[in-house]
């Protein structure tokens, strides 16, 4: 096992995404003005930022400390029973929902596929704001089936 924190498991940035710094695509601004403008990024392919979080397993009983955990995607489900998977259009939005969540770049259709697959009714994009919005429905099957076909 390769010694010190996180013992040489990394999460791989896809070449896509590469020089990719965080900051939202400039396109969203002009885009929330039109819903049909906002559907067509996603359509794209644009990159959105799924977050990861740390998830506490086990606490040591004499330390109180962390004694294991493991990282996960986040999703929240609505009192109506519906789950969504969370997304974010950069890391300043992300930041404020959960400033200790790690970005992953992900092309929107590949955010798609992930909630289909793990039964989710959508993707929560933005939920804290400055405009929030879902995939979810047809959009939601459409952008998910370029993956799955």
């Amino acid at each position: 096992m390769p010694p010190g924190p996180g013992r040489g498991r990394h999460i791989e940035t896809p070449a896509r995404f590469a020089g990719d710094d965080g900051s939202a695509d400039p396109r969203w601004v002009d885009a929330y003005a039109d819903p049909a403008s906002v559907e067509q990024l996603l359509r794209d392919g644009i990159r959105l930022l799924v977050p990861i979080v740390s998830v506490l397993d086990e606490v040591d009983d004499v330390t109180g400390g962390d004694k294991s955990s493991h990282m996960a995607s986040v999703s929240l489900i609505q009192a109506d029973g519906r789950r969504g998977l969370l997304a974010f259009t950069g890391v300043e939005t992300m930041r404020l929902w959960d400033p200790a969540a790690r970005p992953v770049p992900v092309a929107s259709y590949d955010v798609a596929a992930a909630a289909t697959e793990e039964g989710a009714d959508g993707v929560l994009v933005d939920i804290a704001g400055p405009v929030r919005f879902a995939i979810d429905g047809e959009l939601l099957v459409e952008l998910a089936a370029r993956v799955q076909s």
